[in-house]
C-alpha cells in the first residue's frame, strides 16, 4: 500500500473541512447587505396587505433613504435589496419607480418605500466594532400618500465590512 495515500487524504479532508467551515463574520460590504436585502424581501413578500400570489405584483421601488453615517452608498442599498426581490422564489416583478410613476396603474402596482438609518452609536466588542441599523419598509400604492403596511428590521453591520 502506499504510504503516501493517508497523508494525502488527511489534507484533502482537512481543506475541505476549511472550505465548508463558515465565516464568523462577512468579509465585504456585498455580504453584509445581502442577508439584509433577503431579510427585507421575505418580510416584504409575507405582507399581507399585498394580494397573492406574489408573482402577479409589481413592486415599484422608490430611491430608498440611506444615512450617510452607515458608509452604505444609496446605489448599492438598492442593488442588493433589487437582487433579494427579484432572487425570491415565485417573488414579484421589480421595478424602480419614477416620477411618471406618480399617476399609479394597475391593481398590481405597489410603491416600496425604504429608510436604512443607523440606530445608535457604534458598539465596541472586544474584537470588532457594530454598526446598529434600523431598516424601515413600507408599501403604498401609486399615487396615494396612504401607508398600507410597514415593517422594521433592527440588526448590527460589522463595521469592517463597511
Amino acid at each position: 500500500m502506499n504510504t503516501r495515500l493517508p497523508a494525502l487524504l488527511l489534507s484533502l479532508l482537512l481543506l475541505l473541512a476549511g472550505c465548508a467551515a463558515q465565516p464568523d463574520r462577512p468579509e465585504t460590504l456585498r455580504q453584509a447587505l445581502f442577508g439584509l436585502g433577503e431579510r427585507a424581501a421575505k418580510r416584504v413578500i409575507e405582507a399581507p396587505s399585498l394580494p397573492r400570489p406574489p408573482a402577479d405584483l409589481v413592486l415599484l421601488l422608490a430611491p430608498p433613504e440611506v444615512d450617510d453615517t452607515l458608509s452604505i452608498g444609496r446605489e448599492r442599498f438598492l442593488e442588493s435589496l433589487t437582487r433579494a426581490l427579484l432572487g425570491a422564489s415565485g417573488g414579484p416583478q421589480v421595478l424602480n419607480w419614477n416620477d411618471v410613476m406618480a399617476e399609479g396603474g394597475g391593481d398590481n402596482q405597489w410603491r416600496l418605500d425604504s429608510r436604512l438609518e443607523a440606530d445608535g452609536p457604534r458598539l465596541q466588542l472586544s474584537d470588532r466594532e457594530m454598526l446598529p441599523y434600523r431598516l424601515s419598509l413600507s408599501l403604498r400604492r401609486p399615487g396615494s400618500d396612504e401607508t398600507l403596511w410597514e415593517t422594521e428590521i433592527h440588526g448590527a453591520f460589522d463595521a469592517t465590512a463597511l
